[in-house]
């Protein structure tokens, strides 16, 4: 018995006769694709770009707002968004204009300009905390954010969520089994044991949270403030305002990672809930789709940097290496694009677009849950939900784990990728943008009910 209800072998029919039809539509992709085989590890410019549901990797020619192109010349309504990097639509016109601004101003210097005092102060107003610095990726954020806070307590520990996400930093591939804390499977050349300076607890449990920061050697809590990469899981109402009150209990700081969760409005869920956080991240859609990563902290933290600083340099004369920062990081086109978008594409009137669609998405989702009698349920995060298999919505990242049907999920997207619909892939979440329109959500829908109704009427479909 699959969590999802449905049997795999008809889901393997299902998935058989749409492979069929990709290949059948998708001639130019499937020669792009046997060409770049010769060049490219996997065929593809990132090996996790081949891991679609598509037969072969499907190739992009341009996209804007809502819509992407495929050198097929099919055209799609796009709700994965790049996973939040275009959360504000592929390339916003005012994006485009400031790349085109700064292309023949120069691209990086190694030097700030006024564009990074005004993104500062955008920053500060709009998340709460006074002081920020730029980085190239929200990985990159994190992982210096984590510095930080070692250099701060002199702890090593860090605490995590099990089933989180927060980029390639080494120190979050861990995950809880039986209480316990182990590397996540599949890792490669993992040379040291994470679980000696990592640890992993459930989501939503206070008391496990409250036992691992007892110890009293945890430097920080990293977390999102709702799960998104698992499947989403929503925290337990006051479970968030434990995390602040626990980790100042406990000496710990509490870094917040709004890179997916900035979908819930200006503020994030930080401003939203209140959270408080020591330190807060952003990055994938702070710069309208241009590679940049944010971090911020508080008056407190930027002092007590400054003591790290000075203790990690004693005896050098002042002088050391942080171990933080890339020749890329503010350059001169991120900064400007972040200061574009803060201003006039991450705007209060992007969100009361965004937010009722996906509302109006995430019902269209229980709509069919109901009509086709099926033991799933939905989760929202401001622009952003999921349809998950199974009946309640989970509270643990161990809980929506083992909710996947991985050929289901696969299935159902080669289907909608096949009538011109794509989310994101992996697990079952939707995005709206700006661009986004009433129509694109009913079409999903109805697509969605066309597949279901395909599905379930092969012999043996239900279980």
């Amino acid at each position: 018995m699959t969590s999802s209800g449905i049997s795999s072998a008809a889901v393997a029919t299902f998935t058989a006769r749409e492979r069929q039809r990709f290949v059948a539509q998708n001639p130019k992709s499937a020669a792009l694709a046997e060409r770049a085989r010769h060049s490219l590890f996997g065929g593809v410019p990132m090996h996790w770009m081949a891991d679609w549901s598509t037969p072969s990797p499907l190739f992009v020619e341009r996209a804007k707002g809502a819509r992407f192109y495929d050198v097929d010349g099919h055209e799609y309504i796009d709700f994965c968004l790049g996973d939040t990097g275009s959360m504000f639509g592929h390339s916003p016109d005012p994006i485009a204009k400031a790349i085109a601004e700064q292309g023949n101003n120069g691209l990086t210097t190694m030097l700030p300009g006024e564009d990074a005092v005004v993104a500062g102060e955008l920053l500060a107003a709009r998340f709460g905390l006074p002081y920020w610095q730029v980085t190239a990726t929200a990985t990159d954020s994190n992982r210096y954010v984590l510095r930080w806070a070692r250099g701060i307590t002199e702890r090593k520990v860090l605490l995590v969520f099990d089933g989180c996400y927060h980029g390639t930093v080494d120190d979050v591939m861990v995950r809880c089994h039986a209480g316990a804390t182990q590397p996540r499977s599949g890792l490669i050349g993992q040379a040291y044991d994470l679980a000696q300076h990592s640890r992993s607890i459930p989501f939503n449990d206070v008391a496990a949270l409250e036992a691992a920061l007892a110890q009293g050697d945890v430097a920080a809590l990293l977390c999102e403030p709702a799960m998104t990469n698992i499947g989403m899981v929503m925290p337990e109402p006051g479970f968030m305002q434990k995390c602040r009150e626990l980790t100042k209990q406990y000496g710990s700081l509490l870094i917040i990672d709004e890179t997916h969760t900035i979908s819930t409005g200006m503020g994030g869920c930080t401003q939203l809930w209140n959270l408080e956080p020591d330190f807060f991240v952003v990055g994938k859609p702070i710069a309208g789709g241009v590679s940049c990563g944010i971090f911020g902290c508080s008056a407190a933290m930027a002092e007590a940097m400054q003591a790290a600083r000075h203790r990690a340099s004693a005896g050098n004369h002042g002088h050391g290496h942080s171990g933080m920062g890339t020749t890329l990081s503010a350059n001169a086109l991120a900064m400007h694009c972040m200061r574009a978008n803060l201003e006039q594409v991450m705007t209060q009137a992007a969100y009361d677009h965004m937010l009722p669609l996906a509302k109006r998405l995430a019902d269209g989702f229980r709509s069919l849950i109901t009509k086709y009698d099926l033991q799933w349920s939905v989760t929202e995060l401001g622009a952003r939900s999921e349809f998950q298999f199974c009946p309640q919505p989970p509270k643990t990242g161990a809980q929506a784990e083992a909710a996947f049907h991985d050929e289901l999920q696969m299935a159902l997207h080669l289907y909608l990728i096949n009538r011109g619909i794509l989310i994101t892939p992996f697990h079952n979440m939707t995005l709206c943008c700006p661009s986004t329109t009433a129509a694109d959500v009913d079409q999903l829908i109805a697509t969605l009910n066309q597949a279901l109704e395909e599905l379930l009427a092969i012999p043996g479909a239900r279980q």
